[in-house]
């Protein structure tokens, strides 16, 4: 066996269907593409979700509910979880800095302190936004609320 008699398995290789050169090959006249319609003009495109008339997907699929574009997301810690993020680490002062060093958020979240559980130390914290409770609590117990 030598390089140059080396050809592909039997069947495996198929000729190329010449389309369009004339009535004797047999794909002739119309060239596969049928009789009228816009798939048998040239420059014919199919748009993006076109479905053949048939109702896109896009249209029957309910839409439900109201999303806000403008909505600010935050990453929310409350009271009981502050009071053991201060013993684990022996921290008092806790604040954006603080949270990403010991990755219990991200440098571009936006924290909120929300009121639930007890806070059994006193804690300063720095945050972008408290809920009433939770500033009354930690103001309460002789720590500082600053918002960022």
């Amino acid at each position: 066996m030598n390089l140059h008699t080396l050809k592909p398995a039997e069947g495996a290789t198929h000729r190329e269907k010449r389309i369009g050169r004339g009535e004797g090959s047999g794909h002739g006249g119309t060239a596969t593409a049928g009789n009228k319609g816009a798939q048998s003009r040239a420059g014919y495109n199919v748009k993006r979700g076109h479905e053949g008339g048939q109702t896109p997907l896009q249209r029957r699929t309910p839409k439900r509910g109201f999303k806000n574009l403008n909505r600010i997301e935050f990453r929310v810690f409350n009271l009981s979880s502050l009071s053991d993020i201060s013993v684990k680490f022996k921290s008092t002062d806790i604040s954006l800095e603080f949270l990403v060093k010991n990755k219990l958020a991200g440098k571009n979240d936006k924290i909120k302190i929300l009121g639930h559980g007890e806070l059994n130390s006193v804690v300063n914290v720095k945050a972008h936004a408290y809920s009433e409770k939770a500033k009354q609590t930690i103001e309460a117990k002789g720590g500082k609320a600053e918002t960022i």
